[in-house]
């Protein structure tokens, strides 16, 4: 008969348990990214995730239950991650380095292809909507509205600033551009859209 472990013997984990490699998940994620880009979400499949990420489908599924589940939590992340507060010490600063901040990641080669994708998707299913709401709006939000309690306490902008008009106002051209319209950015073109914003806000 097999006695039972005494007191201080260490545990052995059951088995079969699963191990989730945080090296396996990384490639996961970036291989999800990869295939966003590379084919669409609607043609996305979990077998060309685990074919691109360099592992089996089983390994995903261990980890999400659909390609659906596996985008939302993307998109989950990329919210918590928010934008930093730029904190210059001036609105046409703190404007200036969020567009420059929001340009870097929306030329990226893959958010360029990701986000019009997700958006369109987004408008046939509720679950996609919200995260992308939490991820592209709300996390902006909360930075936006900072900059403008900064500027307000600093006296650039007067008490009762709207921080929604002024993320319309500093992302929504830039957004146009480069996501919609798909044009490049010229020389001192986002100098010029950090003044145009400052001066629609504090008009």
């Amino acid at each position: 008969m097999t006695s039972a472990p005494g007191p201080g013997t260490p545990r052995r984990a059951p088995a079969g348990a699963a191990v989730l490699r945080e090296d396996v998940t990384d490639a996961i994620r970036a291989a999800v990214f990869e295939e966003l880009a590379a084919v669409g979400f609607a043609r996305m499949s979990i077998e060309g995730i685990a074919r691109r990420a360099g592992v089996g489908k089983t390994a995903v599924y261990r980890r999400w239950k659909s390609k659906l589940s596996l985008v939302l939590d993307l998109v989950g992340a990329v919210a918590v991650q928010g934008l930093p507060a730029p904190g210059t010490g001036s609105l046409y600063g703190d404007v200036r380095a969020l567009l420059e901040v929001a340009a870097h990641a929306l030329r990226h080669p893959v958010a360029s292809q990701v986000i019009p994708d997700l958006l369109v998707e987004a408008a046939r299913n509720p679950e996609i909507s919200d995260a992308i709401k939490a991820a592209l709006l709300d996390a902006q939000q909360g930075v936006v509205a900072q900059v403008v309690r900064e500027a307000v306490a600093r006296g650039e902008l007067p008490e009762g600033a709207d921080p929604d008009r002024a993320l319309d106002l500093v992302v929504g051209p830039l957004y146009w551009r480069l996501v919609v319209v798909r044009g490049e950015l010229p020389a001192g073109y986002l100098d010029d859209l950090a003044r145009s914003a400052v001066a629609a806000l504090t008009a």
